[in-house]
């Protein structure tokens, strides 16, 4: 049925869908990466904001490899639409902020052309985490990678994003183009100041010829503002593309799916301008970092959780995962004894609220947001969202249980020991460590329980502190152990036993 409807764009938007009236007439944002979180959040933010202000804030977006995105955009003259999706109700709206959109595997040299074009004023990323390449020992750039060493040498186009973003301004300074703001919308810990280190410690990687005056002109002309985002946004499937059609009466190939929730915090240090994303909903303040880590720890370190223990119990997706008793307690208990005492909480922001909400959004049967999606990119995901709090806990000599227990139901999903199977969902998520942590267990084997825990840690996994704590290796060992012998739910009644927190001291 939806073949013989047509194609969604310019022409065929309806009226009461449209987030802003028309698309800007220029490009003044760059962004890299053009999955499904930048067009659910970013790009539905800066239409707001467009609508209530004009001005010059047309977004180019650039994929890394994949063009399907890219070419479905350009065939629907840059629009598709946002599946809001709740248990009450649909909302399906369709922005228009994209004025184009480029592959950077197939077009290197437009990419770098519009980094240091004279129009584009702000440089937005979201790769995941995963996409800065940084060494998790050091949180530096990651010097001894392949790609980045190419990018180092410049014997080819950049592949990194790092590299890209280096290159972009090298030829930005060569133009003596305005100076520019380079943002990330990633759930990095700091991701401004951690985005900064990365670009400055590419460039002194270069050749001194090379290097000119960047060092210089970077201090000058670039700002690195930190930025908080949130909105859970699932992949894309053919439901949502029915939903479209049926709601709207077009043809969407691209639609996004997303729940009605959307956050958005920024620092306002831009050097060369801006969209009015304050009308569009976002927040602007001189402190990110309390949101930030309200974020990381409560939001996303209580989703690893769940998505790992849920998987791990063959459940699907978040929203049945958290049906289940056993991941609602322990995602209660790790969010509660674990995270919570070791965060300040932003003081516009309601505690009781913000965590009755967190537990609404991962109840959202209507959206579905998979296990095997929030589980993928552990090995990156927890560096971000387990050291820190572990340690305050293990240092004020307190076991943080739920922590370990994320820990060992991570690795029951991605590298689990000999003769046990972790499930379907478990094995379909992706990580980056799979084959280092595979190394470890045939070196040392998982049956060696904290041996092998303690050679992960060693690994720099979750950094370097955690290495200092052999009981908390142990821990993650027995956890581990539980989940093979007796399963998830055994493993998540030993921790809630075994927890007894008093509050940390006031920070």
């Amino acid at each position: 049925m939806t073949t013989a409807l047509p194609r969604l764009g310019a022409t065929t938007v309806p009226a009461a869908s449209r987030l802003n009236a028309r698309t800007p007439a220029r490009t003044g944002i760059v962004h890299l990466g053009l999955g499904n979180f930048h067009r659910a959040h970013q790009a539905v933010h800066t239409a707001a904001a467009l609508s209530h202000t004009d001005g010059p804030w047309g977004i180019l977006g650039v994929a890394s490899r994949s063009g399907a995105v890219a070419r479905a955009l350009r065939e629907q003259e840059m629009r598709y639409s946002v599946v809001e999706i709740s248990p009450e109700r649909t909302r399906i709206t369709v922005p228009a902020v994209h004025t184009g959109a480029l592959v950077a595997a197939d077009q290197p040299e437009q990419v770098l052309d519009a980094l240091a074009a004279p129009d584009t004023a702000v440089i937005s990323l979201t790769v995941t985490e995963h996409g800065y390449t940084f060494d998790p020992r050091t949180h530096g750039l990651d010097l001894g990678s392949p790609a980045v060493q190419a990018d180092v040498r410049g014997d080819a186009p950049p592949r990194t994003t790092i590299g890209q973003i280096v290159r972009g301004l090298q030829r930005r300074r060569r133009a003596h183009a305005r100076p520019v703001t380079v943002l990330s919308c990633d759930n990095l810990a700091g991701n401004g100041a951690q985005t900064r280190r990365l670009v400055r410690e590419f460039v002194e990687a270069l050749p001194a010829a090379e290097r000119e005056d960047l060092v210089e002109w970077l201090e000058s002309a670039v700002t690195f503002p930190g930025s908080m985002v949130d909105r859970i946004v699932p992949a894309t499937t053919d439901a949502y593309r029915d939903a479209v059609a049926a709601g709207l009466g077009v043809r969407d190939a691209v639609p996004v799916p997303a729940e009605p929730f959307s956050m958005w915090v920024m620092e306002d240090r831009f050097c060369a301008g801006r969209p009015r994303w304050e009308h569009g909903g976002a927040l602007f303040t001189d402190d990110v970092e309390p949101y930030e880590l309200l974020k990381l720890r409560l939001l996303n370190g209580t989703h690893s959780l769940i998505a790992y223990l849920g998987a791990l119990d063959g459940r699907a997706t978040i929203p049945e995962a958290i049906a289940r008793p056993f991941v609602a307690d322990a995602a209660r208990a790790v969010l509660h004894g674990d995270y919570l005492p070791t965060l300040t909480v932003p003081a516009d922001i309601d505690p009781d609220t913000y965590v009755g909400q967190l537990f609404e959004r991962w109840a959202n049967t209507a959206l579905g947001h998979r296990t095997q999606q929030v589980g993928s990119d552990g090995s990156v995901k927890l560096r971000q969202r387990v050291p820190d709090p572990a340690l305050l806990h293990l240092r004020a000599g307190r076991m943080p249980h739920h922590l370990a227990l994320t820990v060992a139901a991570y690795l029951c999903c991605v590298a689990p020991p000999p003769g046990f199977s972790p499930g379907p969902h478990a094995t379909a998520m992706v990580d980056p460590a799979r084959e280092r942590l595979a190394a470890i267990a045939r070196r040392v084997p998982v049956s060696g329980g904290a041996a092998y825990t303690a050679a992960v840690l060693d690994s720099g996994l979750l950094g370097t502190g955690l290495t200092e704590f052999p009981d908390f290796a142990a821990r993650i060992a027995e956890f581990i152990d539980a989940i093979v012998r007796h399963g998830p739910g055994a493993a998540a009644a030993e921790a809630a036993g075994a927890a007894r927190w008093e509050p940390l001291p006031a920070r």
